[in-house]
């Protein structure tokens, strides 16, 4: 993955068709025609050995003859021609190629391209267009409208299908990129040149298939912290399920583990390309909200009824419950006799006063995040009047407002006075919810992209010293499966609660086993690979007597040999029946997903898991908040809320079991899969019944990595500073926001210019939020902590790299608080963060300074930097090459 000259592809200031055509309806016939006419500046070089000219254009008998070396090749060949001719233009210097033939020798065609440093688009690629600089170098059938959106497809029939649909609609695009096959070009190499493009403001993405993870996740991330990221998949409809030999492994689909990577990425996924580009303006046009609590205010009450319907699903939109206070309100606004409630029907007659005063007091009320406003035409309401009001009060109250005004003609003016004042706007009020349900997942998202959770928690020593000879066991038994004894003993070391139970290797010793912990006694065949017991008949419930337990002991023998004889002489689990008459049933598993790796399951539990369906997937690793994300995701959350029957579940003790799945999985990549199911959960906490796990050899592939990587508490180390003060290095973590900006408000305006390079008054919250929840895949920022007189952990310095997605350079940044210049604090940092790129196998170390910031001049000469002109006015540029042996010494 790589954004090494894909410059040379968005940015061409020449390019060259090979197999330029006259022919019509041709690839290299159209392809040169919307060149023509899309207003490129550069030269445009037909090449074809046949023809003198191509499009009037004169044309050029082979690659080596062309005049100047094309920054872009579009390759309008059949496909047994391409790898040679990309061998040609590499050996030229063309940097990029547009290959659109299918019927090519892959792996020829990769080899000459990376042997000469040749970026491939395609195979099977529509081409690219940059309307902004007039460059259509494609065979479609339309060129693309300037803009600000990015598209980036896999399908050339959806490119098509978007350019003959956006031109009507004014729709513009900055990039339009069809990926074809992805041979080389992916995904994630268009995201991270996209993401730092200052004339993209949003990127959509249809997917169709990925073939491999690689940086995907990654790049997708990066690119979600700068912009709105939406995507389109096409979900395998054909996909054959099979049950796992795990819950966790049947229930962690796909689907749902590609749904988790863009929850946990920032993105937001939407269902079709109208969807898709409804989504970009409703981000575009909508404020921020901060929570999913909706009032509907409309002039009838079958248009909020057909919003109302859009409010089904766990954790999307709902209806806020209106507080005393907005109750009154809105009665001594609105005429006598109006019912008060939400939805809030204004009444057929209602006019621009009474929707205004409506909107100002609901947009006020705390307890609601967003207003959904609905306008139905009729004899007795003036549309336009309506809107107007509604303008106005949004104006003055700043509040998220979303409307619909239901109809088209007598509507249409009105419509465009949302449009002007940069309001959303629907067709339906079942449009305005759903695009409200957008804005919603994607406020969820990017805040799930700025969790960063731990590595390790306090404590957890002893827990990874208690599960390797368990886990080391595990790896030596048939299939890796632990027995049932192993597999409580690694929870439990994990904290997560278990209910205690004996083994037995024959019927009397369960029965003997029974009588010690007292009945009434559950009985379970000992067969860690019997994935569903109940249904095999190897579980017996409720035993009150010693006979009672080995008859049943003898009879789920016999019912398991029947279909595997081998079960005759397995042991059994006797446990304790444990009576918890206001629990909840839950399942909570890991799962490994072929492309993005480790995932944890949750859901409702007990015998019938894959009936309900009611369940959840999230990518490792979790924190609390995560985990209570996670929760909020199934129907089962609800139930786990007080009713008038039973208290409220201990919905913080069921997070924490998630949290110490992820936490065990982290500590034991070995874990291939695990089933909690069923976990109890009431008011007195949670308690598992029943565990089973398997481990495997690790292996060094997308299947077993974390897709997001955790806090890497393996980088903290301990150091002095000169006086002998201890302090502790370690990599900057979300919850240091506080000390952060202690740090910054201890600083001179002096210090802060040189860093900044300007003069800086205050920090705001996002941007400490940036320097603070970090992605440790592409950047790393260590800190030197100690604790202060009151036992608080202070900052006194940091120093931040951020990587190039090919770590080829890595920028830097330093900062040490004001009053501990000359401890030593600084060459610490520096040194920390050398190291720590030179096991990276990064390139280059680079960091552009103020040319009077001598301190960090001196500093970075004694690490090894050497200095370079920038090309800017007093900027210097100071680079360390990693890759030419150590830094000299001070």
């Amino acid at each position: 993955m790589s954004i090494r000259n894909l410059s040379h592809l968005f940015e061409p200031s020449s390019v060259a068709v090979i197999g330029a055509s006259d022919r019509p309806l041709s690839a290299g016939a159209v392809v040169m025609r919307n060149l023509l006419t899309g207003g490129f500046k550069g030269p445009i070089m037909p090449v074809n050995p046949h023809q003198q000219a191509v499009a009037g254009v004169l044309a050029y008998p082979r690659v080596e003859a062309l005049p100047i070396v094309p920054d872009l090749a579009v390759l309008c060949t059949p496909g047994a021609s391409v790898p040679e001719l990309v061998g040609q233009l590499g050996r030229i210097g063309t940097r990029a190629a547009v290959v659109i033939a299918t019927d090519v020798d892959r792996p020829a065609m990769l080899a000459a391209a990376r042997q000469h440093g040749v970026r491939i688009l395609g195979t099977g690629s529509l081409g690219v267009l940059v309307p902004r600089i007039g460059l259509m170098a494609s065979f479609s059938h339309l060129q693309a409208l300037p803009g600000k959106v990015a598209l980036v497809s896999q399908s050339g029939e959806l490119c098509g299908a978007v350019l003959d649909w956006a031109r009507p609609h004014g729709i513009g695009f900055s990039h339009f990129i069809s990926l074809g096959n992805g041979d080389d070009i992916d995904f994630a190499d268009v995201l991270d040149y996209l993401a730092n493009d200052d004339q993209t403001r949003a990127i959509l993405l249809y997917i169709e298939q990925i073939r491999r993870r690689g940086d995907l996740v990654a790049a997708a991330r990066a690119a979600a912290r700068n912009k709105p990221l939406l995507l389109v998949r096409v979900p395998d409809h054909l996909e054959i399920r099979r049950p796992g030999a795990f819950l966790s492994e049947a229930l962690a689909t796909p689907e749902e583990c590609f749904d988790a990577t863009v929850r946990r990425s920032g993105a937001l996924r939407v269902g079709d390309v109208d969807e898709l580009f409804g989504a970009v303006e409703t981000l575009a046009r909508a404020r921020a909200v901060p929570g999913n609590r909706l009032a509907v205010v409309s002039n009838g009450g079958g248009m909020a009824m057909m919003a109302q319907a859009e409010m089904d699903e766990p954790g999307g939109p709902r209806l806020a419950v209106l507080s005393d206070q907005t109750r009154q309100k809105l009665t001594t606004l609105l005429p006598a006799g109006t019912p008060i409630g939400n939805p809030l029907d204004l009444g057929l007659d209602a006019d621009a006063k009474r929707y205004g005063e409506a909107v100002r007091t609901l947009t006020e009320a705390e307890e609601i995040n967003a207003v959904l406003v609905v306008h139905a035409p009729n004899a007795m309401a003036d549309p336009v009047a309506a809107a107007q009001a509604v303008i106005e009060t949004q104006k003055r109250q700043h509040g998220a407002v979303l409307t619909a005004w239901v109809g088209e003609e007598a509507v249409a003016p009105a419509r465009r006075l949302f449009a002007e004042a940069g309001l959303p706007t629907y067709a339906t009020p079942g449009q305005a919810v759903r695009a409200f349900r957008h804005l919603v997942h994607y406020r969820r998202n990017q805040t799930m992209l700025m969790e960063t959770p731990p590595s390790q928690w306090e404590g957890f020593a002893e827990a990874r010293v208690l599960a390797r000879p368990i886990v080391e066991r595990g790896l030596l038994a048939p299939e890796g499966m632990l027995i049932d004894s192993e597999a409580r003993a690694l929870l439990a070391a994990y904290g997560i609660p278990i209910q205690a139970a004996e083994r037995a290797a024959s019927p009397e010793e369960a029965a003997a086993a029974a009588e010690r912990l007292g009945f009434p006694v559950s009985l379970t065949l000992d067969r860690p690979d019997l994935a569903r017991k109940t249904e095999a008949g190897a579980i017996a419930l409720g035993l009150d007597t010693a006979e009672a337990v080995r008859t049943a002991a003898l009879g789920i023998r016999r019912r398991v040999a029947a279909d595997n004889p081998e079960a005759n002489n397995a042991g059994f689990t006797v446990q304790r029946s444990l009576y918890r008459p206001e629990a909840r049933l839950l399942i909570a598993g890991i799962a490994c997903d072929p492309l993005f790796g480790p995932v944890i399951v949750f859901g409702e539990g007990g015998r019938a898991v894959e009936v309900p369906r009611d369940h959840t997937v999230g990518l490792p690793p979790l924190n609390l908040p995560l985990a209570r994300s996670m929760i909020g995701r199934t129907r089962i959350a609800r139930l786990l809320k007080a009713s008038e029957t039973r208290p409220a579940a201990d919905r913080d003790a069921v997070a924490e079991v998630l949290v110490r799945l992820s936490r065990m999985l982290a500590d034991n990549p070995e874990i291939v899969a695990c089933d909690i199911n069923p976990l109890f959960a009431d008011d007195e906490g949670v308690v598992a019944l029943d565990a089973r796990v398997r481990v495997r050899s690790w292996e060094d592939s997308d299947r077993r990595r974390f897709a997001i990587l955790p806090y890497p508490a393996e980088l903290e180390e301990n150091a002095t500073m000169k006086d002998g003060t201890p302090i502790q290095l370690r990599p900057i973590r979300p919850e240091d926001e506080p000390a952060h900006a202690d740090l910054i408000a201890k600083m001179t305006p002096q210090d802060l210019r040189m860093r900044f390079f300007g003069l800086v008054r205050e920090v705001q919250h996002f941007q400490l939020a940036r320097m603070t929840q970090i992605d440790y895949e592409r950047e790393m920022a260590f800190i030197a902590t100690r604790y202060d007189a009151e036992g608080n952990q202070e900052t006194l310095g940091v120093v931040r790299t951020v990587v190039d997605p090919d770590n080829q350079r890595a920028e830097l940044g330093i900062l040490v608080r004001s009053d501990l210049k000359g401890t030593g604090l600084g060459h610490t940092l520096l040194d920390k963060i050398i190291r720590y790129q030179r096991v990276r196998g990064t390139g280059q170390i680079f960091a552009q300074i103020m040319s009077e910031n001598m301190a960090m001049l001196r500093l970075a000469r004694r690490a090894g930097f050497r200095p370079h002109p920038s090309g800017e006015h007093e900027v210097i540029e100071l680079v360390l090459d990693l890759q030419n042996g150590p830094p000299e010494a001070s």
